[in-house]
């Protein structure tokens, strides 16, 4: 059975209000304190009250017994959880050095999008990606890449400005507006056709699961940022998050860039 004793005051208050539905950063910003501070918190709250997941938080706090767990199973949280922190405390850094790279480029996205680039790569544990520019009329063109093949550059550079069809990736983003989560490429009945994107995309550039985030300007479409796996290996939900915060990063920088080549800074 839980008692408020277990559990320091502060402790007490991140646990309620996070086990209520508050986000890491909704509790920093109403605390007062970095959200690494309160995964910390959450780290120590877990651990005494040895539980794994919000529900069961929760529920603890409601009264409910914890389960029964072997020294095993307790160990294998421990170490989930400090995984989970670590993870959570390199997106942190990676936001943090990608926002100060923005700022301190005065509109070049030469030294921003291969940076942010790589942290999303790395962070999502992908092989290379690509930032697609949107024209109009479901055409783009890829500005930047990161880690790609060389047959798959090649065949960009080529195409230039180019057309998707409603069936690829980047079509059903344009048509949608939202994320598309490809789990394997080469599955899709798209595959077995002769478009010229997929074909490029799965046999020169190797890709099997992919993902392509719209980047947004308000309500208008301004590109996509895309990240590819050369294996059959879906991106899960929290990729998926970390991906979008890179996403919405890279519309920053555009605008930053539009904005310096608008007032006469060279871009």
């Amino acid at each position: 059975m839980f008692h408020s004793t277990d559990l320091s005051p502060r402790e007490l208050q991140i646990a309620e209000r996070y086990a209520a539905g508050c986000s890491y950063q909704e509790l920093a910003a109403d605390l007062h304190i970095a959200p690494s501070t309160v995964r910390t918190h959450l780290a120590t709250i877990y651990r005494k009250l040895e539980v794994s997941s919000k529900v069961e938080l929760a529920s603890r706090l409601n009264g409910v017994s914890a389960a029964p767990r072997s020294q095993e199973d307790h160990a294998a949280i421990i170490s989930e959880l400090a995984l989970s922190l670590e993870e959570a405390l390199s997106r942190e850094k990676a936001l943090s050095e990608v926002l100060r790279i923005i700022g301190a480029s005065q509109g070049d996205l030469n030294l921003v999008m291969p940076a942010i680039l790589r942290y999303a790569l790395d962070l999502c544990d992908a092989e290379f990606g690509i930032l697609f520019e949107y024209r109009d009329k479901k055409r783009f063109r890829a500005t930047f890449t990161l880690g790609i093949p060389t047959a798959f550059q090649d065949w960009l550079d080529d195409s230039g400005t180019f057309s998707v069809s409603d069936q690829t990736g980047l079509g059903r983003l344009v048509t949608q507006r939202t994320v598309i989560n490809i789990m394997d490429v080469k599955s899709e009945a798209l595959y077995r056709t002769d478009d010229p994107l997929r074909f490029a995309t799965a046999d020169l550039g190797g890709a099997r699961s992919f993902v392509a985030i719209p980047m947004l300007a308000a309500d208008r479409l301004v590109g996509a940022f895309t990240i590819y796996r050369q294996s059959v290996r879906p991106f899960s939900e929290d990729a998926l998050r970390v991906a979008q915060m890179f996403a919405a990063q890279s519309v920053i920088a555009l605008e930053n860039a539009r904005i310096f080549g608008s007032s006469g800074h060279q871009v």
